[in-house]
């Protein structure tokens, strides 16, 4: 994202606003129906590594559908949006780890070869999705969180096929339950980089007002100043 975005930036964003908008929607249907999916796989296959990839689709669905409602709005109404964002992704890799240990003690066998193709499946919708957003990985705090979750999901997936492998060859859960963990890792290391940067924009868009000196021994910001503050305090996507 280019900074100090004055001059051009009004013939740009509608055009860029349309196409960012357009990948939402199409990375929310997949990942929607993905959700379903791998939760229904997960649950017949009893495999954590399944069912904390399936919560993933879901937080990343509730993702874009919440960018999908602060596109094109002011710094602020991103940022904020992204911290929600990160604060679920943090939440949601604490509750995998803790649904692993649980599983862990249950002692219960996945099965192998729904985990291999349901893995297969989810790692060519993220492969898909991870396409469509790349040219929008170094955009603002909103921007780039759905893009984190892309990576950490694509990442995920690869992780599950080779769970299944492992499961397999080995006879037991536990490449099942190992995948799972660096799943709630990933969650909670990228649901922390949101987190920062988010809290990092939300104090540029909270920046001083510009104060114009009215009278002497007084002074309050005058609507140009307040319009000038306002048009460079906001950035163009």
């Amino acid at each position: 994202m280019a900074g100090g975005c004055c001059g051009g930036c009004e013939t740009k964003a509608p055009v860029e606003d349309k196409a960012w908008r357009r990948v939402l929607w199409i990375a929310l249907a997949i990942n929607a129906g993905m959700f379903a999916v791998e939760i229904a796989a997960g649950v017949a296959a009893h495999s954590a590594s399944l069912k904390a990839d399936a919560l993933d689709f879901l937080g990343d669905s509730a993702n874009y559908a919440i960018s999908l409602g602060v596109a094109g709005m002011a710094l602020e109404w991103r940022a904020r949006a992204a911290l929600l964002k990160g604060t679920s992704l943090l939440l949601l890799g604490l509750w995998v780890l803790g649904s692993t240990v649980w599983m862990a003690a249950a002692g219960t066998l996945p099965k192998a070869e729904t985990m291999g193709i349901v893995g297969v499946l989810a790692l060519l919708a993220n492969f898909a999705c991870a396409v469509m957003l790349w040219r929008h990985r170094d955009g603002d705090a909103n921007r780039r969180s759905v893009w984190i979750c892309s990576r950490n999901d694509a990442i995920g997936n690869i992780a599950v096929v080779a769970a299944a492998l492992g499961v397999f060859g080995t006879g037991t859960a536990w490449p099942d339950l190992a995948v799972a963990a660096v799943l709630a890792g990933l969650g909670v290391s990228g649901g922390w980089q949101i987190i920062r940067q988010a809290r990092g924009e939300l104090k540029t868009s909270r920046g001083p007002q510009a104060i114009a000196i009215v009278s002497a021994g007084e002074s309050r910001p005058t609507s140009a100043s307040s319009a000038s503050r306002e048009t460079a305090t906001q950035p163009c996507v």
